[in-house]
Parts: C-alpha cells; structure tokens; sequence
C-alpha cells in the first residue's frame, strides 16, 4: 500500500506533461526563428569586402612578383591601413602561421582576421595537395596568389582552372574537389557564421593527425582574435 502511494505521489500530471511539451516546441520554434532573424540579418557586421579583397590580391602580384612574401606584406599593410584598430582587429604577425588540414588536404595558414561572421587568412603550401572543400556555412572567396588551384563539381568532366589574380568563389552549402597544384599560396576570405565551420576544420586533427600542438595554436590564436573584434564590437 504505502508503495502505491508514492507511486502516485511521483507520476506527474497529465497537464504537466502537456506543459513542458509545449514549452519545448515553443521553444523550439523561438530558436528556429531567431536563427531565420540572425542570419538574415549577418550582413550588418560585415567589415571585409569580397570586391575590394579581389582587387588587393591584384595588387599584391603587382607589387612583388615572384615574391610571396612581398605580396602578403602588401596585404597587410595596406588592410591596416585602410581598416582603423576601432573598427576591426587584425592579426599583423606575418611570422604567426600553423599547420592545416582539413578534408584530407594539407598546407599552413596565417591568420590575418578571425571573428564571428568572418575570417581572412594566407593559406597555401609549396609541394601541392588536394582534398575536399567542405559543405561550409559562409559563401568562401580564393584569391590566387602564387602557383594555380584545381577544381571540380560531381558531373563535371573538365576540371576548373584558377590562375594567380583570379579568385575562386564557392557559395555557402557547395562542395567540390580541389588540388593546389604543386606550389599555391591564396588570400581566402570567408562571410558567414565562422564557429560552425571550425569542426570541418578540427576534424583531421582527431581522425587523422592527432597533432595536438598545432590544434592548439589554432584554437588559440582562432579565439585571441575573436575575442579582440568582439572587444571592438565586431561580431
């Protein structure tokens, strides 16, 4: 008897489970809805733009042919210049570069500018390699620099051909195959929601890798210059 009784005691009640269901679809809905609202609305913290960083990657191969490191101290030089310290953070440590790999390919990235809604960084290697794009949350801009990338889509029977001055643009959700043709560096500029893309980025260093180190120093010069735009108000 006295079991009963705290069995009936503890079963909740009809209209409590009703309750908590429609909180939890109410609440639902109110994140559906204010991720719909937030990425409707990103474009307003944009700093970056794809037309101007097209332009300055022209430049750069101008300024310092045959001379990668020319052209990326032109890119920095100029991003400083033109963007005040109030308005966005830049990383100008030209000498600050990790290891990347991502979607089986490998090379080394220099982080120029890591925040919420946008990322630039040197990314390349001088031996070449290839691996996959990843189906990322931000439209993606490759700004040749040095050396060609290679592309293709499922369907095509030609590859895509990017030469130094021409910018290979991949929308947001799309995926390809891509090669770095023996030696490529680029300036890749990304606009979007930055954090969802970083387990694509993470991924190879548990799977394959195990290259705890250089996880780190990503993680933490990733969050370093993050946080300093939001210090500043960029999102």
């Amino acid at each position: 008897m006295m079991s009963g009784a705290r069995n009936s005691q503890t079963a909740p009640h009809p209209k409590t489970l009703v309750t908590k269901w429609i909180s939890l679809v109410a609440g639902t809905f109110l994140l559906i809805a204010t991720c719909g609202w937030l990425d409707a609305v990103k474009d307003r913290w944009y700093v970056l733009d794809p037309t101007s960083l097209h332009e300055l990657a022209q430049a750069a191969i101008a300024s310092s042919p045959n001379d990668t490191a020319g052209m990326i101290g032109h890119i920095v030089s100029n991003l400083t210049a033109t963007y005040p310290s109030t308005t966005i953070s830049l990383n100008t440590n030209s000498s600050e570069w990790v290891f990347n790999n991502a979607g089986g390919a490998m090379g080394a990235m220099y982080i120029i500018h890591a925040s919420i809604t946008e990322y630039l960084f040197i990314f390349g290697t001088p031996l070449g390699t290839e691996g996959h794009t990843g189906r990322l949350t931000a439209d993606d801009y490759f700004h040749i620099l040095v050396g060609e990338q290679w592309a293709f889509s499922p369907g095509q029977l030609e590859m895509e051909r990017y030469l130094p001055g021409s910018v290979h643009y991949l929308p947001r959700g799309t995926v390809k195959q891509y090669k770095m043709h023996e030696g490529c560096f680029a300036l890749e500029y990304a606009r979007g929601w930055i954090p969802l893309m970083l387990p694509f980025g993470f991924a190879d260093s548990f799977t394959s890798t195990l290259d705890m180190p250089t996880l780190y120093q990503t993680v933490r010069i990733t969050v370093r210059e993050t946080l300093q735009n939001l210090l500043t108000g960029k999102i």
